[in-house]
């Protein structure tokens, strides 16, 4: 989920954000609390509005395991990722602009001293938009993104898309309709904003000593080498500028979709943690342009 979770930095809004989510799991003592601190800075290049976007960004993810397991779970409760990116982006004719990232991410619970080779994964991903969200000629307003995104994480051999569609279709309405996020808002007071949405979450983590188990089920020894998390949510959010540019935003729905697994080298699933829907709520303070 590192995959869709840094969309297109060259675009966005969002030069910095702090978020916490909180993440219980249903019929279970386990839980995910994961702390999200990102940073962009974009740098102007020349006057034909072409920039380079540098960024950084900090997960901690905190999983409290309280399953039963025929393994140790001591090294599992805390999984910690640090990306670095480097972001293009120029203008082309008729209102396109092109976009293209390239990152590398350090992703594991970091149990031994150091990285190894599994840590690590590269991305890249490239973007083309078109944004009539300014022209002053059109009376709904409206935006599309189309790109792609790879990642060097095994398991997915394939770029995944990325679309978003967004078109204001009523005064203080819009909506966005893609891939990995959609939505409808309503903007009230000017300040405040509600919307009803769908998307995409989770996280991937190398584990650096592998856990071996015997499988009740299938009488079989497994070995896990890694932990992911693949969700899909809706629910309710909340946003509200306290100035211009810095905004508070909340979060709060349920998965219709909860894929908790641990993986062996393969990327097949050796144990499915919990697939249970349950509460999911987010929240933080974002800078944005």
């Amino acid at each position: 989920m590192l995959i869709f979770t840094t969309t297109i930095r060259a675009q966005v809004s969002d030069l910095s954000r702090i978020e916490y989510t909180f993440f219980p799991q249903r019929n279970s003592d386990n839980s995910f609390r994961r702390l999200r601190i990102f940073a962009k800075y974009p740098v102007k290049l020349n006057d034909n509005e072409s920039y380079l976007v540098p960024g950084i960004e900090y997960r901690n993810v905190n999983f409290i395991y309280r399953d039963e397991t025929t393994f140790d779970i001591n090294g599992l409760e805390r999984f910690s990722s640090l990306e670095a990116s480097l972001a293009y982006t120029f203008k082309l004719k008729n209102n396109w602009r092109f976009a293209a990232q390239a990152g590398a991410i350090a992703a594991s619970n970091f149990e031994k001293e150091g990285l190894n080779s599994e840590d690590i994964l590269f991305t890249g991903s490239f973007y083309f938009v078109k944004n009539k969200k300014e022209d002053p000629n059109i009376n709904k307003p409206w935006r599309l993104i189309l790109g792609l995104r790879y990642s060097t994480n095994a398991g997915r051999p394939f770029p995944l898309p990325f679309i978003n569609y967004y078109r204001e279709f009523r005064s203080n309405w819009s909506f966005v309709l893609g891939v990995p996020k959609s939505n409808v808002k309503y903007v009230f007071k000017k300040k405040n904003a509600l919307q009803v949405f769908t998307t995409l979450d989770g996280f991937f983590a190398n584990i650096q000593n592998n856990r071996n188990f015997f499988d009740l089920v299938t009488s079989e020894q497994k070995t896990a080498s890694n932990i992911s998390m693949t969700i899909v949510l809706s629910g309710l959010g909340y946003e509200r500028y306290l100035t211009n540019h810095l905004m508070l935003y909340s979060y709060a729905g349920f998965t219709v979709i909860n894929d908790i697994r641990l993986r062996d080298n393969d990327q097949e699933d050796v144990l499915t943690i919990n697939d249970q829907n349950s509460l999911y709520i987010r929240a933080g303070l974002k800078l944005k342009i």
